[in-house]
């Protein structure tokens, strides 16, 4: 069975960091390319990084680049999105998913809050 849990978000202050994880179990994060995408308070999903399988070539929406980095490892099966320079519109719960299924992740999500 294929399952994907987010954890790691939590309440931040602007200019913080956290890091969210994403463990997944019935298929290997490093065969497929893996996205992050968040819902921000009334707003629909928004993509935000992918990052392809096979290499280590990650894309990035315009808000958050040069501030958020995925990765991956394939040791623990996990997908990592590294946030630094938090802003406040970054508030939104963060989801992991396939690529492929990217407006419909499967998992429940992690809330990030960042406020001061």
């Amino acid at each position: 069975e294929v399952q994907l849990v987010e954890s790691g978000g939590g309440l931040v202050q602007p200019g913080g960091s956290l890091r969210l994880s994403c463990a997944a179990s019935g298929f290997s994060v490093m065969s497929v390319s893996m996205s992050w995408v968040r819902q921000r308070p009334g707003k629909g999903l928004e993509w935000v990084s992918t990052i392809n399988s096979g290499s280590n070539f990650a894309v990035y929406t315009d808000s958050v680049k040069g501030r958020f980095t995925v990765s991956r490892n394939a040791a623990t099966n996990t997908l990592y999105l590294q946030m630094t320079s938090l802003k406040p519109e970054d508030t939104a719960v963060y989801f992991c998913a396939k690529a492929t299924q990217v407006r419909s992740p499967p998992g429940q999500g992690t809330q990030v809050t960042v406020s001061s």
